[in-house]
Order: C-alpha cells, then structure tokens, then sequence
C-alpha cells in the first residue's frame, strides 16, 4: 500500500540529496550550517515517526536558530546563457508544459480512482491523506517525464531543485510551520478564549456584529497566523458555532465556505503567507519584497467587502 510514508520518504531522500550538494559546494559561505539545515529536514521527513517528539522539537528549534541567525545561504551558481535557454525552449515547444499538466491530472485521476484501486483485495493507495499521496505519485511520475523530455539527468534535477530551496530559503517551512501552530491554538483552547473575550467584548446578540466579527476576525486572524486553515477551527470554535448557528441559527455550510473564503482575503495581505508573498518574491528577485501584497490589495478588500454581504444574504 502506498501510504503517506512513502512520499515523506521521498521528500526526505530530495532533502538529504540537498544537503550532501549544499556540503560540496565550497562558494557557499555558510555550507556548513545550510547543510545541517537540510540534512536535519531530511530526518525529519524520513525518520520523523520513529523519533521521540522531544527529539523532534529540538531539532525544530534548531532550524530556527540557524535561519534566523542568517546561516542559510545561496552559493555561487553559473549564470545561464538566455541565447541558450531560449533555443532550448523553442526545441521542445509545448512539450515542456507536458509535465506541469500531469501533476493537475494524475492528482485529480488518482484520488478519485483510489478506492477502486485494490491488488489482491487490498487497497493500492492508502485512504488516510489520498489527495496528499496521489500529489506525490504524480509529482514522481511528473519528475520522470519532466527528464525524458528535457534528456536532463537525475543529478541536473537534483541541482535545479537545490537551486530553487536555496533561492527559497526557511520560507519554504513556513507553511508547515504555521499549520503546526493552528494545531496548537485548537488544542490549547484559543478559541474558548477568544470566545469569551469577543462575547464581553462586542454585542454579538446582533446578528450583524456577529457576522462581522467573525469574517473580520477570519481575515485577521489569517494575517496573524499566514494560514486560513489554521484560523478557521479556531473562530469555528470562538464564533461560528456557539453564537452564528446556535444562537442566530445561521446555515452552517455558507458560513464555513463564506468564512474561509474571508480568510483568503487575509491571506492576501500578510508577509506570514509566505508560500503565495514571499516565494514568489524570492523567485523572481523582486527588489520590493512586499510587491506581491501591495499588488493584491486591490482585490483583497472588495473581495472582503463582497464576502461579508454573501454571509449576510445567505447564512
């Protein structure tokens, strides 16, 4: 059964890949560090759930501590020739998007096909995360096909996609990190508080403040925490449920969809997204490192605006 173990694996085999490159790599100043960054993610991705959890924090903290004391750097790379480039890219056309595609579609067939995946009366693909483990089966198959068309090697890959960790940098945790901390806030209990202190706080006998303080604090709480999944149990658990639907009797499933939906709004905002504001940022080395927020402003705040008056129409 492939389960999700197995695309961990494979993640953590790439990481470990990374960091013996990063090690080689004499232009990089700070190579040692930037190794064990790696070389520490890579154990945890292969390693991760035969660790004791107090071994795993420390490591976490680790990794902190080294990218915030500025020892993850890029080394020198040989510049691309764009004569080239471009050559290469007018020879292989259209095949190039070949790859992209599968990822979208290999996902999307997987998944759906997985409970009909039996050998022998057992399942394939493991029903636990399947869309997660379907994006890593196609994310392989993908890479495969990404080097029968490019004639790259293996090596080549690994190379460019150190390149690209590297030019990254810790944002590429973030994500991870930030879903960790939604986890926290849930079991912590975040939301009772909050509860208690938006009830003392606002009259959400209203139905109207009810609702503005839940899509508002959606969005805030999705700036503060970069990730609307993240907020969401936790103003779920404040608002939505024991004052919008048990109090008001809004409709629960507009007001989950509609809520997230204002959270996104949020996400477009914040430096703490950094997988939608700041990778880009690093990718295309932009010189203003909030451009992607200061251009998606315009459409965050109508679309806020327009969230709201559909969670009043309709939950």
């Amino acid at each position: 059964m492939i389960a999700l173990v197995h695309v961990y694996g494979l993640a953590g085999v790439f990481l470990a890949g990374v960091a013996a490159m990063v090690l080689r790599d004499r232009s990089n100043p700070r190579r040692f560090p930037s190794a064990l960054f790696w070389g520490l993610l890579s154990v945890a991705f292969l390693a991760g759930d035969a660790l004791p959890s107090q071994l795993l924090g420390a490591m976490v903290i680790l990794l902190a501590v080294i990218a915030g004391c500025g020892g993850l750097r890029a080394g020198e790379r040989t510049p691309v020739d764009p004569v080239r480039l471009r050559e290469r890219a007018a020879a292989l056309g259209h095949r190039l998007l070949l790859p992209v595609v599968l990822v979208s579609v290999l996902t999307l067939c997987i998944a759906l096909g997985a409970p009909r995946a039996r050998i022998a009366g057992m399942a394939l693909i493991s029903p636990v995360q399947t869309t997660v483990v379907a994006l890593g089966i196609s994310c392989a198959v993908a890479w495969a096909v990404a080097l029968r068309v490019t004639r790259a090697s293996p090596r080549e890959a690994l190379d460019g996609g150190r390149g690209l960790l590297e030019s990254v940098g810790w944002a590429a945790l973030l994500p991870l990190l930030l879903a960790v901390l939604g986890v926290i806030f849930s079991r912590a209990g975040v939301g009772t508080v909050l509860s208690d202190l938006l009830t003392s706080g606002f009259p959400l006998d209203s139905r109207t403040v009810a609702l503005a303080v839940y899509a508002t604090g959606m969005a805030l709480l999705t700036m503060v925490m970069g990730n609307a999944f993240a907020a969401f149990p936790v103003m779920a658990i404040g608002i939505g449920l024991p004052v919008l639907v048990e109090r008001h009797g809004a409709d629960p499933a507009p007001l989950a969809a509609l809520g997230m939906l204002a959270g996104y709004c949020g996400t477009l905002l914040t430096p703490m997204a950094a997988n939608f504001n700041i990778v880009p940022v690093a990718l295309l080395e932009l010189r203003d490192q909030h451009a992607v927020i200061r251009a998606q402003a315009l459409t965050a705040i109508p679309l806020f605006a327009c969230n709201f008056l559909l969670l009043f129409l309709f939950t």
